[in-house]
């Protein structure tokens, strides 16, 4: 009998409920490459940011001190198990939390930029990227960082990229350029390749 497949938000879930207790763990070896996302976004004081699909909030504090205390972070993550670790890390009233899909999600406030940290599922969606760019400003700065495929004479570097994105995504579409949905709606577009090419470091400005 054949086994059906769980839709794509369910196997997200699932995922996701499977790695909240050592997901912060898991992170850890690309804090680098988090501080590097977190400087391409050049915020001020007083500005809002949403971080997409934050996830535990591991990026709350860097955001945070970024933005001091007259600005705002707006974390979206749909899994709780994720949301109750960005929850203890949220502390104070500069951080709303929005337990809800990228495509789904709600809240009052535009961003004056966003954050996509590991987020490749999101980045493939078209609908989830139209919502976010529907509760940002005009010329709102995006940064987006995540696993890549390395080129092809980069064998260890590849198998690494497919062993992380079996265990961290739902689809392996896009692994070549995740960000092109995503540049499709910016302006100014930069990318980088860091660790031996398996990460990428996108930004650039939302298209008015």
């Amino acid at each position: 009998m054949t086994r059906l497949r769980p839709p794509p938000r369910e196997a997200a879930l699932a995922q996701y409920r499977r790695r909240a207790r050592t997901y912060d763990l898991e992170l850890a070896a690309f804090e680098p490459v988090r501080r590097r996302a977190v400087q391409a976004l050049a915020l001020v004081p007083g500005d809002t940011v949403l971080d997409v699909a934050c996830g535990t909030g591991l990026s709350f504090p860097l955001l945070a001190a970024a933005v001091g205390p007259r600005g705002h972070i707006v974390g979206i993550e749909q899994s709780p198990e994720m949301m109750a670790g960005a929850a203890r890390r949220a502390g104070g009233p500069s951080v709303t939390l929005v337990t809800a899909s990228a495509e789904a999600a709600r809240f009052h406030r535009k961003g004056d930029a966003a954050l996509f940290m590991f987020t490749h599922d999101v980045l493939q969606s078209d609908a989830a990227l139209a919502n976010i760019a529907a509760h940002l400003k005009p010329g709102a700065r995006i940064a987006a960082a995540g696993l890549q495929w390395a080129p092809p004479w980069a064998l260890p570097v590849n198998l690494f990229v497919l062993s992380a994105a079996l265990y961290s995504v739902t689809t392996l579409a896009g692994l070549d350029q995740p960000w092109q949905r995503l540049a499709e709606r910016l302006d100014g577009l930069h990318v980088e390749s860091l660790f031996g090419g398996a990460v990428y470091l996108a930004s650039g400005r939302l298209r008015a």
